[in-house]
């Protein structure tokens, strides 16, 4: 009787182990940047390098329709966006092997602003059995993960007197507790919290009324309040999670388009945008219950336009207008390389001590590179196949193994794990 208990004991030990396992590979990729918003992926044991011509391609899904939407990944499911029919959808696909399980349609199509980039522009952010997603005309909705039953709906301009930037709205939603944060942008409040599950108003940040551009809002807890760090072509700001008050401010002029998402770590916030903007940071403290931001450099080492920086150790890696690709001093704002001519402007992610680059433009080649100081050291490369012929803006991401990167009707599914 006992050696049976042993064995049953052992089995299922054995049994949740394997299935914990099988979670772990999954790797979820729910929102913007990642589980943290930090374009850090926690992978290990992945591909120092690639065969010639690049990793094995798992399955490639087409017929997501036109725009510039990343990935999002939970579970067995991977979510995106696309505009087809005069309309754009969330659109679900089974992350096994690509193949669709739901659409459901988001707002009007089109392309807002000059340049006819037309199509969503952001990712839906994934929370448990419900996602949100916004238009690029700022139409909201919450759905069901399951089904793409809507659950909710707002927009931006007639529920929160949002006003439409030239590009369209690009503000990923951020889920934070029982409450989830959007920035309409106007006059009335450049962000909002709303109840996630029923769409009901919490507060909108009627002291902080910058413009809306293009960066999404991170959450912090600094001095021990939980704040969300927005950034703007004005400023940069924590907002109160309590109650949507301005904790603190600090002027930071953006030009034209300010587009990347702050990072935030150890009271520093940085912050970097294209267009001459340049990068800055500051160290905000709390004293006496009232918080300061002082300014603790401003240069144009880092002049990011919308591929992102990522924090890695001490350091911040990125591509920077003029210069390349470009390593810099966290903490002192100091070059620490550059490199311009092999490989050309695009966005990044970092996973496992590798940086995963994609050009934009061209071939939209995909480049790993070492994670260190130490210089710009590759690995491998591969041109992407099936290029669109436009910009190939959606970020890279590198969840369970897997490599994903959407070029606009086309999403290839690269294996990147070493075994």
């Amino acid at each position: 009787m006992k050696h049976t208990f042993l064995l049953v004991t052992v089995l299922t030990v054995f049994c949740s182990l394997r299935h914990a396992a099988a979670a772990d590979d999954e790797g979820d990729w729910p929102q913007w940047r990642g589980p943290n918003r930090d374009g850090r992926s926690v992978e290990t044991g992945l591909l120092k390098a690639w065969p010639e011509g690049g990793p094995p391609l798992v399955w490639k899904a087409t017929g997501l329709g036109s725009g510039y939407s990343g990935v999002t990944l939970a579970g067995d499911r991977l979510f995106t966006m696309g505009e087809k029919e005069n309309a754009n959808f969330v659109i679900a696909l089974n992350r096994a092997g690509g193949k669709p399980l739901w659409t459901a349609q988001v707002g009007k199509a089109g392309a807002p602003g000059w340049g006819g980039f037309a199509g969503p522009r952001v990712v839906p952010t994934v929370d448990g059995d419900l996602l949100y997603a916004v238009g690029q005309y700022g139409e909201v909705v919450c759905l069901e993960t399951a089904t793409g039953k809507e659950v909710w709906r707002k927009d931006y301009i007639q529920d929160f007197g949002g006003q439409l930037p030239e590009w369209g709205y690009t503000g990923m939603p951020l889920v934070d507790g029982d409450r989830v944060i959007l920035a309409p942008g106007g006059s009335r409040g450049n962000l909002v919290a709303l109840n996630k599950r029923t769409g009901e108003l919490v507060w909108q940040s009627k002291e902080f009324t910058d413009g809306i551009h293009y960066s999404s809002p991170i959450a912090a807890e600094i001095g021990g309040v939980r704040q969300y760090i927005q950034l703007t072509d004005a400023s940069v700001a924590g907002i109160a999670a309590a109650d949507g008050r301005v904790l603190w401010r600090a002027p930071r002029k953006g030009s034209v388009a300010v587009i990347p998402t702050p990072i935030y770590h150890d009271g520093g916030v940085y912050v970097t945008s294209g267009y001459g903007a340049g990068s800055q940071m500051f160290n905000i403290t709390a004293a006496g219950g009232k918080f300061s931001a002082e300014k603790v450099y401003d240069n144009k080492v880092m002049v990011n336009h919308h591929g992102g920086a990522v924090l890695v150790g001490k350091h911040v890696y990125g591509y920077s207008d003029g210069k390349g690709w470009t390593c810099q001093d966290f903490a002192t704002g100091e070059m620490v390389w550059r490199e311009k001519a092999k490989l050309g402007k695009g966005s990044l992610v970092y996973a496992g001590g590798l940086l995963y680059c994609r050009a934009e433009d061209g071939k939209g080649t995909m480049v790993i590179l070492e994670a260190t100081p130490d210089g710009y050291r590759e690995n491998s490369r591969f041109d992407q196949p099936d290029r669109s012929g436009k910009n190939s803006w959606p970020h890279p991401v590198v969840a369970g193994g897997r490599l994903y990167i959407r070029d606009q009707d086309v999403l290839l599914c690269y294996h990147v794990r070493a075994q």
